[in-house]
């Protein structure tokens, strides 16, 4: 398989109508925005497929395997960065604690990273802004590029911070949301997710970790990192072509039955029937019954 380099710490590339994806299934060594100017088709990130249309907005970490499968001609636009550029930015400590946040947390989430109707009116303005100043070159546009890559960033971890508990805001203490970001960075590895593991790491006994969770976040830590998971898995369920046997795998379960049972109790169902139940209501939409 290809795997595609970045020559500088930073990158814009405008990609013209298109009917076929050229690279072809490829990796990266640099995290990749993918945003969708114009067409249709499936965006395909590590075996897992999403539809696309025009205002969509792709996150693609290093060594993510990726592909378009392009349905209707197709025009997209690139922001490539790499850790260079990442460290380069901690000169700016807003800019680096937002690249903090949204790195980890990458490829967790696959499919377009805007979740609210508004952000995406406001990144099909930016972007309509970037891509002109990419293309006319005006007097200062490298500095008005980076100004409004920086607000891009900010309205992007706005968008991956839903996954946190409604009460956690930009208000709460910062070690609250530390733990939240250290159990979404590791929530494959479940030996890390331990209690013991996370008081070790933040340097705070078990039983005052429990206490200081809860009352920050009004859930116990292990009833947020159940809820995270399966948050999770429901993606793997309806955008993959994963067994219930590999998610399970994948989240650290036990088994089938240990997913099944967890799944069930907090989400009244089994992934079974939870991925035809949806798979039905899609059809329905798509015919019109």
């Amino acid at each position: 398989m290809v795997k595609d380099h970045l020559r500088e710490p930073f990158e814009l590339v405008l990609r013209e109508l298109m009917d076929e994806c050229p690279r072809g299934r490829h990796t990266h060594s640099f995290f990749e925005l993918i945003y969708i100017v114009e067409g249709t088709g499936r965006q395909c990130i590590n075996e897992v497929e999403f539809a696309y249309k025009p205002g969509d907005l792709f996150l693609v970490a290093p060594n993510d395997t990726h592909v378009f499968k392009i349905e209707q001609t197709s025009r997209f636009f690139f922001i490539r960065f790499n850790h260079v550029f990442v460290q380069s930015s901690k000169k700016d400590q807003e800019l680096a604690a937002r690249l903090e946040m949204i790195l980890p947390n990458a490829r967790h989430e696959p499919g377009c990273i805007l979740k609210k109707e508004a952000d995406r009116r406001a990144v099909t303005h930016l972007m309509e802004m970037i891509i002109h100043e990419h293309l006319q070159h005006d007097l200062y546009h490298k500095e008005l590029i980076a100004q409004l890559v920086n607000t891009l960033l900010v309205i992007i971890a706005r968008n991956i911070s839903q996954v946190f508990p409604d009460v956690i805001d930009e208000a709460s203490e910062e070690k609250a949301v530390d733990i939240l970001q250290y159990i979404q960075t590791h929530i494959y590895y479940p030996d890390k997710l331990r209690a013991e593991a996370i008081s070790k790491y933040f340097g705070i006994s078990r039983t005052y970790l429990g206490r200081y969770f809860k009352k920050h976040a009004h859930e116990t830590l292990q009833d947020y990192i159940m809820r995270y998971k399966l948050q999770l898995v429901e993606n793997r369920l309806l955008h993959s072509h994963m067994r219930v046997t590999e998610i399970a795998d994948e989240f650290g379960f036990t088994d089938k039955s240990h997913l099944n049972r967890m799944f069930k109790k907090y989400r009244g169902v089994n992934p079974s029937d939870f991925k035809r139940s949806k798979a039905q209501s899609a059809s329905s939409i798509h015919t019109g019954a």
